[in-house]
């Protein structure tokens, strides 16, 4: 029986149950060949010869697939309908092409939905591998392959701690990195706004602003002070004022076309929060379960008897006067035809989201949002009116004008709306019935709860001159009829994933099927971190950015990149050939990297140090020059290189300095290097840096003490606020928490290589937080250290009695101890006393006796001399355990 050959095992199975027993359906489990991860796989010098492999999972689909050809010769390629889909039916042919006789018959065929109809109808129609698109892959690989092969040792040589560049995600991560420079650079311009409310004569109120003043308009700056805002408020205040004109407009707002990829990920992004490579995993599964088109594409237009099933669906859902007149068309945004793929849609669209039978959380929700995007696409504009309320003073010394908004139908609006990234500043509240000519009155004590909450701030509140009040940004007439309030302008916003692909599709960079996997790639090389869903650059990032931007500023163009994909678009199309394109791009690129060769690190990182200066030495706030140590007052601050990769910030004064601190510090604090904390019994405790990084150290080296000792500052401590105390618990580990209530021998509570941790005897546990290596009891660390040595899969011991619920959160618990009962909360276990019995102990007590365990000093007095006896000891045996270790690390 003739073979077909698809990407995913799902998707062959799904095909296979619509072909029937006439056909065998295998899976390819995507691309099956791919370059060398090496030199020469793509050879400039051999007209660019490219050296495919076929990887190791991939031998066995392969042999399954020639194992089927035996019975039978006809293979058909039933892979994606797009430019990568092509790729991998052209690589599966050369690489089956041995098992393959003479005279064998090898079609190409397409769906782009996997339905019984779809697919019979693409069976009935076969085609030969499309070269042109084949082309275009090649020269997309081998332009990667170039860039990333040849450009990525050129990072590792001169910027040490660098991963690798890219040719599209280098980009992409200089659009990060461009935006976090505007915001550091931005300066914030106050401006004043001034507010009104007013009331009709039967008494309806509502809400206007001061749009002109002594005449004249007023422009977003024209009230840059307090001052001049209090004199807005007066004009405004000591006015009659009176209705000039109402103007209500008719409106249509037409509803969005239906998603393609670019826009689905925008949308998965701004309501589901789900990030680029989620939202293309979730689609993919909804396609190969045959109920969405394919989810890659540049084409929003819908095939002719999907929009009449559309227009059917709304028709039975929502009744005739939701259907438009005629159907609505929308014009295909892709450059070249040959990729203009339908829109992505449901393949019913009858299966609304409350009737599709998908468990996958992921999935339904982005079918939810297809199918409402698809539906709304052909449903009628929603029509509303706009009115506009012009009110002045009889002198015309003032206006105000008042803007509502009122839906008269709601159309495809009763579906979907298409999310904001940024607040768009519509109007859209209600206005009572204005006439014009009617008297506007001043309503009193309008601004009362306003100002209560802005004095709740402790922010200072401006100067208010007599017959007016201040708080904080706000100013108010003595009626509170009026008010004054304060802005400022603000920063542009961080990239989402949302805008980012939103920018990278506006300027022509990258291609649907590439968004998800550039957006992943610059988070997994640590250049980007999300937060809060907005992304923002390391400084590994941004010194990759700007090495490139300084000595491959072409690469790194926009305009460059995006022009290159139109050339890559205009191969597809067969306008183009692969190899010149490339050879114009390898002549020119060659000539870049031959002129770094001779660049030295110091000259890169003193560029580079040139570039940052702003972000790395920013203003004091004494005036002061910030480029001067702030440790020894004589040495220069500048960027250097660790060992270990990277680069940090570093005083010039070196060895005699060792002041060090990171090239950005979260939340604008400052990491410091060598500097006196205190002195503990007699000895100066230190905090220093290493090569492995910031410790604190007891006393000095001298012969009769050649290794004082040291502890390393724990991940998630901040050097900068380390205080004396901190440092004597870190040198004074590990602690002893007491004898174990079964054999008597001593348990212990440190940090080790592998985080913090209790010990009894041999036997380790660890601990999840480093704070609880300080406040551990016996009960808690026994409990760890039988937890461990179950593997953690036992049971939870039930708790005696449930007390409710700690006033800060966690429930209150009376547990049965290994040697009596105790009071479980969060980390904190507190012992009964004898005389309580657990079935008394009441809230109270046990909220005391909580609160007196958790409020425990950590480092005892009494208890320091023996934790520095337990910490001598172990640490002579264990040096020359480091030692060795640290050679393994070396030769490794």
């Amino acid at each position: 029986m003739p073979v077909v050959v698809v990407e995913s095992p799902a998707k062959a199975k799904t095909i296979e149950k619509y072909l029937g027993g006439d056909y065998r359906v295998l899976a390819s489990f995507g691309h099956v060949r791919d370059l060398p991860p090496k030199d020469g796989s793509v050879d400039p010098n051999d007209d660019f010869a490219m050296k495919w492999e076929v990887a190791a999972d991939s031998r066995k689909h392969l042999k399954a697939i020639k194992d089927a050809l035996k019975d039978d010769q006809t293979l058909i390629l039933a892979t994606d309908p797009d430019r990568e889909g092509e790729a991998i039916s052209w690589h599966l042919l050369e690489a089956l092409s041995p098992a393959l006789k003479k005279g064998a018959a090898v079609n190409r065929v397409t769906f782009n939905a996997i339905t019984k109809t779809a697919v019979t109808e693409a069976m009935a129609n076969p085609r030969q591998i499309d070269q042109p698109l084949v082309d275009a892959y090649l020269a997309r690989r081998a332009l990667d392959y170039l860039v990333g092969f040849n450009l990525s040792p050129v990072l590792w040589r001169k910027l040490p701690g660098a991963k690798s560049a890219g040719r599209v995600q280098s980009v992409c991560l200089r659009l990060i990195v461009d935006r976090e420079m505007e915001i550091e650079a931005f300066k914030a311009r106050e401006y004043w706004s001034v507010h009104a409310r007013l009331a009709t004569p039967g008494g309806a109120e509502y809400d206007a602003t001061l749009v002109s003043l002594a005449g004249a308009k007023l422009d977003r700056f024209d009230l840059p002070t307090a001052e001049k805002a209090a004199m807005a408020v007066s004009a405004v205040a000591s006015r009659d004022l009176r209705v000039t004109s109402v103007a209500a407009k008719p409106a249509t707002r037409n509803p969005w076309p239906p998603f393609m990829t670019s826009t689905l990920q925008q949308e998965a992004s701004r309501k589901l929060g789900m990030g680029a490579k989620a939202c293309m995993s979730a689609a993919q599964r909804l396609y190969e379960a045959g109920l969405i088109t394919y989810m890659r594409t540049d084409g929003i237009d819908m095939a002719p008897e999907a929009v009449h099933a559309a227009r059917d669906a709304i028709r039975a859902k929502f009744g005739d006067k939701y259907v438009p007149a005629s159907p609505r068309m929308y014009k295909n945004k892709a450059k070249n035809a040959q990729e203009a793929h339908e829109c992505i849609r449901p393949t019913d669209m009858m299966l609304s989201p409350d009737r599709l039978k998908v468990t996958a959380d992921d999935q339904r929700k982005l079918y939810d949002l297809i199918w409402k995007r698809t539906i709304a696409s052909q449903m009628e504009a929603a029509r509303m009116e706009r009115t506009t309320v012009e009110i002045a003073s009889p002198d015309n010394q003032v206006g105000l004008r008042a803007t509502g908004q009122v839906i008269l139908f709601d159309g495809f609006l009763r579906v979907y709306d298409q999310g904001r990234d940024d607040d768009d500043g519509e109007d859209s509240a209600r206005l009572p019935a204005i006439q014009q000519g009617e008297t506007a009155t001043l309503v009193g004590k309008a601004f009362d709860a306003e100002f209560a909450k802005a004095r709740e701030k402790d922010d200072p509140a401006p100067a208010a001159p007599a017959g007016q009040r201040a708080a904080s940004g706000l100013l108010l007439n003595d009626t509170a009829a009026v008010a004054a309030r304060q802005h400022f302008t603000q920063p542009p916003p961080r990239y989402t994933e949302a805008t980012l692909v939103k920018r990278m599709e506006e300027l022509g960079i990258g291609r649907p099927s590439t968004y998800a996997s550039i957006v992943t790639t610059i988070q997994d090389r640590e250049y980007v971190r999300k937060d809060k869903n907005r992304l923002i650059p390391e400084d590994k990032g941004r010194l990759v950015t700007i090495f490139l931007t300084k000595y491959f500023p072409r690469y790194v163009s926009y305009d460059f990149t995006a022009d290159l994909e139109n050339e890559l678009d205009e191969i597809s199309a067969g306008d183009l050939v692969w190899r010149e394109v490339l050879g114009r791009f390898w002549k020119d690129f060659s000539k870049a990297l031959e002129g770094t060769s001779e660049l030295r690190i110091t000259e890169v990182l003193d560029a580079i140090d040139e570039a940052l200066a702003p972000h790395l030495y920013p203003p004091r706030a004494d005036g002061g020059d910030p480029r001067v140590c702030p440790v020894c007052g004589a040495g220069r601050l500048n960027l250097k290189t660790a060992r270990s990769g990277g680069a940090f910030i570093g005083c010039t004064n070196y060895p005699e300095c060792r002041y060090t601190r990171p090239i950005s510090a979260p939340d604008g604090e400052e990491a410091v290097g060598d500097r006196i904390l205190g002195e503990d019994n007699g000895d100066p405790i230190s905090l220093k840096t290493g090569r492995f990084g910031p410790y604190v150290q007891r006393g000095e080296a001298t012969e009769d003490n050649p290794k004082p000792a040291r502890a390393s500052i724990p991940k998630g401590w901040n050097p900068a606020t380390l205080d004396l105390e901190k440092a004597v618990q870190l040198l004074s580990l590990p602690r002893p928490v007491g004898n174990h209530p079964e054999d008597g021998e001593l348990i212990e509570a440190g940090i080790g290589r592998f985080g913090p941790y209790v010990k009894h005897g041999s036997k380790y546990a660890n601990l999840l937080d480093v704070d609880e290596v300080f406040t551990i009891g016996m009960n808690r660390a026994v409990e760890v250290l039988a937890a461990k040595q179950t593997r953690g899969r036992a049971a939870a011991a039930a708790p005696l009695r449930e007390l409710g619920d700690h006033p800060d959160g966690g429930a209150i618990q009376v547990m049965n101890g290994r040697y009596g009962p105790y009071v479980k909360w969060e980390k904190v276990n507190a012992t009964l006393p004898r005389d309580v019995a657990p079935e008394e102990l009441t809230v109270e007590q046990a909220l005391e006796l909580i609160a007196a365990k958790a409020g425990k000093s950590p480092a005892k007095k009494k208890a320091a001399p023996k934790a520095k006896a337990a910490a001598k000891k172990p640490a002579a045996k264990k040096a020359p355990t480091q030692k060795s270790s640290a050679k393994k690390a070396a030769k490794g």
